[in-house]
């Protein structure tokens, strides 16, 4: 399971209570794009949009996310932040309704790998962290960072 990209601020900014695996609806010059290591998760979110059709479950879409052209495409008006659907069971999708509805989760995209050929997305319902969250993150980082080098010198 190879790691294609991360979206490195995701734990730094977000408090991940759980995570889910999605698949994505992709052109064949993005998924070149994307197995040569050319994507950024850097912005991007998830997002619930209604179906055009009635009585449907919304849809999930990866919003932002840039995946620029293949290099050896010749594909014209093609759009590297364009929405990209992200594939799952219509009860990972109610459950995640039900979730999202929570005050103050969202949906934020971790990291982008393949599994087997195909190309997934791992994304998780975050809490937002306030400023002195993430000071005692990096004070806690800190500290056993500081404790593991008095460990390796005994």
């Amino acid at each position: 399971m190879p790691i294609l990209a991360k979206n490195k601020r995701a734990n730094y900014d977000y408090k991940i209570l759980s995570t889910y695996e999605a698949g994505l609806v992709l052109l064949g010059c993005e998924v070149k794009s994307i197995k040569t290591g050319h994507i950024s998760l850097k912005g991007s979110y998830v997002t619930l949009k209604q179906s055009k059709k009635l009585n449907k479950l919304p849809e999930l879409y990866l919003i932002n996310a840039h995946i620029p052209l293949y290099k050896f495409s010749n594909l014209s008006g093609y759009d590297p932040y364009r929405s990209r659907k992200l594939l799952l069971k219509k009860g990972e999708i109610s459950r995640l309704i039900g979730k999202k509805q929570e005050q103050g989760l969202t949906l934020i995209p971790i990291k982008i790998y393949t599994k087997n050929r195909l190309i997934k997305l791992e994304f998780g319902l975050g809490q937002g962290k306030k400023k002195y969250d993430k000071r005692e993150d990096i004070k806690k980082r800190e500290v056993d960072k500081k404790m593991r080098q008095s460990m390796r010198q005994k």
